[in-house]
């Protein structure tokens, strides 16, 4: 048996064995996927198609060199949009929403346009000045958008006249004092017609003071000149009916006594309405503010006890 050779062979019909395949590897997130490794020896596998190509965005029209805004969701550039103007089609969070923000220029401000009325400061009136004829009308035909208009305007002149002529005509309409008046000669009748003007500028001064102090305690927020140069001409205009009868029937006749009630109630509404147009207060805090010139005014001038 020379030519039988005893080894170890090989099994010719055995098909070669294939190398192990690996698993595909997972990629992280946000990295493009390699394609596989082909095995060591052998050609690499062909792409699945062609490459991606770069595609870089056309200039708009008339854009001259600004930055653009790209839709992820579609095909067209968009142009820039105004400075501080959201994107066409951009989020409800990109506007001048509560909890976001928005974007404007210097010196721009949104927010305080300068129409809101600040406490104590005049400097956005509620409408243009009345002149005389139409304050007075608008005290007794319009009271209330009178007030409004003039709630930030000082009245300083004809609260001063009209409540220093009133002064004057006030002691004839007091039998006492009248008396007194007619009695005494020229030059000592002037004085006191005079005085009498005078103290009833400062009776309107210290109470109207009273009054705009009380409103601002009570949460107005009015300014005090036009406070008190109102209450000054409402004091002297709603008495004016019944000033008129007492000069040629004296204080103490009943109708004078009757319009000196009708006029007071006719007074403390006028008041009642001026605090709350000029210090934006409800009614019964701007009645309560009025109390003390109301009830100065009754005791002191309508029932003749000054």
């Amino acid at each position: 048996m020379a030519g039988f050779r005893i080894g170890r062979g090989r099994d010719n019909n055995r098909t070669p064995r294939q190398p192990a395949q690996q698993p595909p590897r997972q990629q992280p997130y946000g990295q493009q996927q390699q394609p596989p490794q082909a095995p060591y020896g052998q050609q690499p596998y062909p792409p699945a198609g062609p490459p991606p190509q770069q595609q870089w965005p056309q200039q708009a029209a008339g854009g001259h060199g600004e930055p653009e805004y790209f839709d992820p969701y579609g095909q067209q550039p968009q142009a820039r949009p105004p400075y501080g103007h959201p994107p066409q089609g951009a989020p409800s969070y990109a506007n001048d929403n509560p909890g976001h923000t928005q974007a404007f220029a210097y010196g721009e401000d949104l927010y305080h346009q300068g129409g809101t009325y600040q406490a104590g400061a005049a400097a956005a009136p509620a409408g243009p000045r009345l002149p005389w004829k139409e304050l007075f009308r608008g005290i007794v035909t319009r009271p209330g958008q009178t007030f409004l208009q003039m709630r930030d305007h000082a009245v300083w002149a004809p609260a001063l006249t009209v409540t220093f002529v009133y002064g004057m005509l006030a002691l004839f309409g007091l039998d006492d004092a009248r008396a007194d008046a007619i009695n005494s000669t020229f030059a000592k009748a002037v004085p006191i017609v005079l005085s009498s003007g005078l103290a009833f500028v400062v009776l309107g001064l210290i109470l109207g003071a009273v009054t705009h102090t009380l409103a601002r305690q009570l949460g107005g927020d009015g300014t005090w000149q036009p406070t008190v140069g109102l209450s000054m001409l409402v004091m002297s205009v709603t008495d004016a009916p019944r000033l008129f009868f007492a000069l040629f029937l004296g204080g103490d006749n009943m109708v004078v006594q009757v319009l000196g009630w009708v006029t007071w109630i006719a007074a403390g509404a006028l008041f009642t309405s001026l605090m709350s147009k000029v210090h934006d207060l409800p009614w019964p805090k701007a009645l309560g503010a009025s109390a003390i010139q109301l009830i100065a005014v009754l005791s002191l001038i309508k029932l003749g006890t000054l």
